[in-house]
């Protein structure tokens, strides 16, 4: 990560979510050529976990698509079966984020 976070057209998402107390809290960092260019806190009530997760995963593209001459993402999460849900267009439960998200990308 260290060599890739050198490169000024690589961005680079971290993004973390939690849920107690039936508020689930939703942080993205994003750094470009080792700078952070945006941070982002987001708090929900009533919320599944994996919707939270989609929701963080959905901001955090929205703002590195917006980033000019940028031609790779890199997103690190903790959400591996949430990613997998996203890019399975056979679940139909999260076909209105995943729609929203590719057509960011």
């Amino acid at each position: 990560m260290f060599n890739i976070s050198n490169e000024p057209n690589i961005v680079i998402v971290v993004l973390d979510t939690s849920i107690k107390d039936n508020i689930a809290t939703s942080i993205a960092h994003v750094h470009s050529f080792n700078n952070p260019l945006k941070k982002m806190l987001h708090y929900a009530i009533n919320i599944t976990s994996t919707e939270a997760k989609l929701f963080v995963l959905k901001c955090g593209i929205n703002q590195t698509v917006q980033i000019t001459d940028s031609f790779c993402i890199i997103i690190i999460t903790d959400a591996l079966h949430v990613a997998e849900n996203i890019f399975d267009l056979s679940i139909h439960l999260y076909q209105l984020q995943t729609i929203t998200m590719f057509k960011e990308l």
